[in-house]
């Protein structure tokens, strides 16, 4: 019997998906943490909206409040006050299951000491964000290939993360980022650690990310990804002082939908996975009662 091959659908087309430009709205974000006797303000009464395919860089001081936004965005962590809208759906009033759902099918973290699971090699750890989304073991294995390709660790496949230097360490945070095809990639200072060769490398797996429609967010202060963004936020004392214009934001020439997203069978509109309530009808989804 011959074996069928496995096709990975990336991004099915469908003319009645349409989202707005904004892919992810922040509004009067605060964020505070208590340390012993004293209470800190992480952020301060933030609002920005970033939009679809962007290329952001948040850059400002240590403890600024950069990191703090990240795991906001990445739902990772709550606000104390203020609302997140990623499309148009309230990250911020999911449930924390709901919302490990739709950070596994829609976002990618990459974390700036890498976070790999120690027991797993390079190609379990890539695999594992698809393990929880439930995807069929023959398209994990033809989506682990692919990603070490992309990141040139084909012969480091089978390696633990103690056998691997920092940046192919990194490079597997990258491809298991992009393991379950993102529409958004968070990246904490993702070159900080790293010797700059091996930065210029990553930098440019960034770049390329970006090139192919996925909106980019990343805390660092890295010339040449700033150099690259559309636009930079400087942030100092938990607040965006300034917002520095690069270049504009690309023009979105047709939709698409991510792989993961289900359609509305009210207003036909396409949703993140996860979500019970459509955020443009109000109607309940099948199987979400």
């Amino acid at each position: 019997m011959e074996e069928e091959d496995t096709e990975i659908h990336e991004t099915p087309s469908d003319s009645t998906y349409s989202l707005k430009p904004e892919i992810i709205r922040c509004i009067n974000l605060s964020k505070e943490y208590e340390i012993g006797d004293f209470i800190v303000k992480a952020l301060d009464s933030v609002t920005f909206d970033i939009y679809r395919g962007e290329f952001i860089v948040f850059q400002g001081p240590s403890g600024a409040g950069k990191s703090t936004l990240l795991s906001l965005i990445s739902g990772l962590d709550n606000p104390n006050e203020g609302e997140i809208l990623i499309e148009w759906v309230k990250i911020s009033d999911l449930s924390e299951e709901s919302m490990s759902i739709f950070r596994v099918g829609t976002i990618g973290f990459i974390f700036q000491n890498y976070n790999l699971i120690s027991s797993l090699t390079a190609e379990e750890n890539i695999s594992f964000p698809m393990q929880l989304a439930q995807v069929e073991i023959p398209i994990q294995e033809e989506r682990v290939k692919m990603l070490l390709e992309k990141i040139g660790l084909q012969e480091r496949a089978e390696h633990l993360p103690f056998q691997l230097s920092a940046g192919e360490q990194q490079r597997v945070g990258i491809a298991r980022a992009l393991a379950n095809n993102p529409t958004i990639v968070l990246a904490d200072e993702p070159t900080a650690n790293l010797d700059k060769k091996t930065g210029k490398l990553i930098a440019e797996l960034l770049i390329e990310m970006n090139q192919e429609g996925k909106t980019i967010i990343v805390a660092s202060h890295d010339d040449l990804l700033i150099n690259q963004a559309h636009r930079v936020f400087s942030i100092e004392d938990g607040k965006i002082i300034e917002v520095q214009k690069i270049k504009d934001p690309p023009k979105i020439e047709e939709d698409v939908i991510p792989h993961n997203y289900q359609q509305c069978p009210n207003c036909d509109r396409y949703i993140p996975p996860g979500i019970k309530t459509c955020g443009f009808c109000g109607a309940t989804q099948p199987g979400m009662e």
